[in-house]
């Protein structure tokens, strides 16, 4: 493959193209994806400037609340989505990961009922994925797809698959590798046109449809915008309006206020809204970064036990069901090890407390990150549903969930602990190496870490500094305190991949960004899209 430049109707492809990738970027493909851009990009600009206003506000001490202007939506029960299709009616587990050949064929064959392709989080966003990831999904929608491992084995798909749902980057990247009218073009439009404008009718002609996750909204005007791009896209291509059906990620804390709203926006099309739980965490710490009183223990205290997440579980679940919608519940993100029965144990004891919290709250289904997590999540949903495909009959009509609930971060219990700070470092630095690496899930001390989690990892520390937060031994966390253990954490990670991978992969550039994420006086809003900018 070479680089290239390729200019059609001021559309220009800025990177490396070949027989395959031409394959995807096709001219009809191109005029697609700018007739998306030109549409609907000055929209999504707007709305991101809007975002930046939202935050000035908080900052001046205006806190989030459920909105006055819409509370006529919230209050009429008389409305609903649109009917959802049979095979989304049952979500019970559904797995995620990014777009790799080898990742495709495990998760569709895994025994979840859904498998979530994702272009975001798990996904480091490098031309070669971005392309490939297409590609890959092509092929398997048509059965065409299969893969060799180093060792030989040989990987293709069961009769029986999951249902493909594919979540698109969000509204805040761009895709610089493809300029429409000198502008870089939105991630998000660009993934969701070209998978589209491949495999809608495919997908219908094999009696399915095109499902998506949409990620990172903060409101119920992204969301309609979000609608209005599906009703665009199924009008140019002649796709019957309201085949397109998503399922939004509530991983935003401004996003929880206005529940209602973003399923109405997206009625015709809504399947259901996910507990995002990792990056609403992020979320909570982003937007409140300027609050003393706001700074949270350690991540591994911040759990859907604690109230504030309590609260946001439960509001989602009600909030769903009002409206005849799938609750979906978070991640389970543990990796088995092969070598440590005892980790196994321990890590499924929480996994299986985890499931059963959910379903016995209300959720219709749940994620996990790892096929062998799919029985043990499968089995606590149906101890809960039985044979029930969903259990969207939970109304909980006697909760109420206030603004103050969602937004008191207080942990009774919580300390933040010399290792939480270190576990942060560690974590942060060896995530953002695997990201400019290429590799956008990363499994970590037998973790599936993705960009959420090292959000909260930079987040934490930069917060912990900024408002002079003490350790639980009655130690400051100064900057002073933050150099040596940043330090020291670099180097168990040099004498850990020894230093010929030290110099081969990009571990200083992985801690000059962390470090100057934590550093800054401001807080960056997100650590891709600085990173993007040294992704090749």
């Amino acid at each position: 493959m070479e680089s290239s430049f390729a200019f059609l109707e001021n559309i220009e492809i800025r990177g490396a193209v070949s027989q395959w990738y031409n394959a995807m970027l096709t001219p009809e493909a191109l005029v697609f994806l700018a007739a998306l851009n030109r549409q609907f990009n000055s929209r999504r600009k707007q709305l991101l400037q809007n975002r930046i206003k939202e935050q000035e506000a908080i900052n001046q001490g205006i806190l989030p609340n459920f909105l006055a202007a819409t509370e006529y939506i919230r209050n009429d029960m008389h409305w609903g989505a649109a009917a959802i299709p049979d095979e989304l009616q049952d979500r019970k587990v559904e797995i995620t990961g990014p777009v790799d050949r080898k990742m495709i064929i495990n998760a569709l064959n895994s025994g979840a009922k859904v498998f979530m392709a994702d272009f975001e989080d798990a996904n480091s966003p490098t031309w070669r994925n971005c392309i490939e990831g297409q590609m890959n999904l092509y092929n398997a929608i048509r059965k065409q797809i299969d893969f060799v491992g180093e060792q030989g084995k040989a990987y293709k798909l069961n009769e029986k698959t999951a249902v493909l749902m594919v979540r698109p980057r969000g509204w805040h990247l761009e895709e610089k590798h493809v300029l429409v009218d000198n502008q870089p073009m939105s991630a998000s439009l660009f993934d969701f046109g070209l998978y589209f404008f491949h495999n809608a009718k495919e997908l219908l002609q094999r009696g399915t449809a095109p499902y998506f996750y949409l990620p990172k909204m903060e409101n119920h005007e992204e969301a309609r915008l979000w609608n209005d791009v599906f009703v665009f896209a199924q009008k140019t291509l002649d796709i019957p309006q309201g085949t397109i059906k998503a399922t939004v990620l509530i991983e935003t804390i401004l996003a929880v206020f206005q529940m209602d709203e973003i399923i109405y926006e997206l009625r015709e099309h809504i399947a259901g809204l996910n507990a995002g739980r990792w990056d609403y965490l992020f979320s909570a710490i982003k937007k409140f970064a300027k609050y003393p009183d706001k700074v949270m223990p350690d991540r591994s205290q911040l759990t859907m036990q604690t109230p504030f997440m309590r609260a946001y579980a439960l509001l989602l679940v009600k909030t769903c069901h009002q409206r005849n919608v799938h609750a979906m519940g978070g991640m389970a993100a543990f990796i088995p090890s092969r070598k440590d029965a005892e980790i196994n144990r321990n890590a499924f004891a929480k996994v299986k407390a985890d499931k059963t919290l959910e379903a016995s709250t209300g959720f219709d289904g749940t994620w996990v990150a790892h096929p062998d997590l799919v029985p043990i999540a499968l089995e606590e949903f149906n101890k809960v549903l039985g044979e029930k495909p969903n259990q969207k009959d939970v109304f909980l009509p006697d909760l109420q969930i206030t603004a103050k609930q969602l937004i008191d971060f207080k942990v009774p219990e919580g300390k933040i602990t010399e290792q939480g700070l270190r576990t942060n470092i560690n974590i942060g630095i060896l995530y953002i190496e695997s990201w400019l690496m290429g590799t956008g899930a990363a499994a970590l001390h037998n973790l599936m870490e993705d960009a959420a989690t090292a959000e909260i990892s930079r987040g934490q520390v930069w917060q912990w500094l900024n408002h002079h937060a003490y350790l639980d031994d009655g130690r400051e966390i100064t900057v002073t305190l933050y150099k040596q253990l940043f330090n020291e954490e670099l180097q168990k990670i040099r004498d850990a991949v020894g230093e010929r991978t030290w110099w081969e992969r990009k571990y200083e550039n992985a801690a000059r960004l962390f470090d100057k994420l934590v550093m800054a006086t401001n807080f960056e809003p997100f650590l891709t899209n600085l990173a993007y900018t040294y992704l090749a």
